[in-house]
């Protein structure tokens, strides 16, 4: 269920005890996967449209893309194959951490210090038990529809000011307006944004150390941030990077009151838009999503939209889940 009309971030409420502003209620009080709701039958429909020369591209890196692991609580998948017989072949998974790679946060991901879990989920539920928020939640109604290629490494790179994808850059919503203005590209209710800042591309270049912290360029840790993506009613952001926002998130921009008040200590989370995103506005967000080969195509026939389908695991109480994403040009 979609208000009519959709409210913008200036018009959703603000609740006592909060800094920011929620969606919660805004589709619905039962709702469980947020912004995924804008993409509609119609809106599905419609994105057959960006399909031209029927061309697939896989923007999922493999399970152990990252070795040795990029973060250390999310270690190396152990794949075992054996047979039951030289003619027969079976296998199993064990040390699989869901959001090691091309991974998508589910809505129990993250909470806001304040309010807590998206449309007021009892964080004393979200175990394996409960499915609230989990990813078999997305998994079940799918995401499929128009992906727009936000290629703000390319539109940086064509104006001599490279992103310098291995620091905590913040990118501001002008560098965002700017690329689609540069693209030629429009947004649509319903759009997937897949925001490339040319993070993996370097990665394979070497320039990340293995077992140095790792830095990350990505969006702001801002509420104007947070704002222009609800205004522009997208359905998801997806990016390259470590956590589509910048990392570390350490630049308190975006303080809370349990922080401010000593309720909370500071951590690697303290600032983080994830936080905005995920538990205030139901935003679903991919992260590591390999977008360089469909950049090079986008760029070459000049379109920037794409037919894209993404089926995460139908795992009930799951925190994320690899992305299964594919765009068709």
């Amino acid at each position: 269920m979609v208000q009519s009309p959709f409210p913008t971030y200036t018009e959703l409420p603000q609740h006592e005890g909060s800094l920011y502003p929620d969606a919660w209620g805004v589709f619905g009080e039962e709702d469980r996967v947020g912004t995924l709701n804008h993409l509609t039958p119609q809106r599905v429909l419609n994105a057959k449209n960006s399909i031209r020369t029927g061309q697939v591209f896989n923007l999922n890196l493999s399970l152990n893309f990252f070795t040795p692991a990029l973060i250390s609580h999310r270690g190396l998948v152990q794949h075992e194959i054996f047979g039951l017989n030289e003619f027969h072949r079976d296998e199993r998974l064990d040390s699989f951490f869901t959001q090691a790679s091309t991974q998508i946060d589910s809505l129990r991901h993250f909470a806001h210090p304040d309010r807590g879990f998206y449309n007021g989920v009892s964080g004393d539920i979200l175990d394996t038990e409960h499915g609230e928020l989990s990813i078999h939640n997305v998994a079940e109604r799918g995401i499929t529809g128009r992906g727009i290629l936000i290629d703000v490494a390319r539109y940086r790179e064509s104006i001599g000011r490279p992103i310098n994808t291995m620091s905590d850059e913040q990118l501001s919503v002008e560098d965002l307006d700017n690329t689609l203005a540069y693209q030629g590209t429009t947004l649509e209710p319903g759009d997937i944004l897949l925001l490339r800042t040319g993070w993996i591309a370097d990665y394979r270049k070497g320039r990340h150390v293995p077992g140095s912290p790792v830095l990350s360029a990505g969006l702001a840790q801002s509420e104007e941030i947070a704002a222009w993506l609800w205004n522009s009613q997208a359905a998801m952001i997806a990016a390259d990077n470590l956590a589509v926002e910048a990392w570390p998130a350490n630049r308190v921009n975006l303080p809370t009151i349990a922080e401010q008040e000593g309720r909370m200590e500071p951590s690697s989370h303290t600032g983080m838009l994830h936080r905005l995103l995920i538990g205030l506005l139901g935003f679903t967000l991919g992260e590591l999503w390999d977008l360089d080969e469909l950049g090079d195509a986008c760029a070459a026939s000049g379109h920037y939209d794409v037919f894209l389908t993404a089926e995460p695991l139908n795992l009930v109480g799951g925190a994320g889940s690899p992305a299964n994403a594919l765009a068709i040009v």
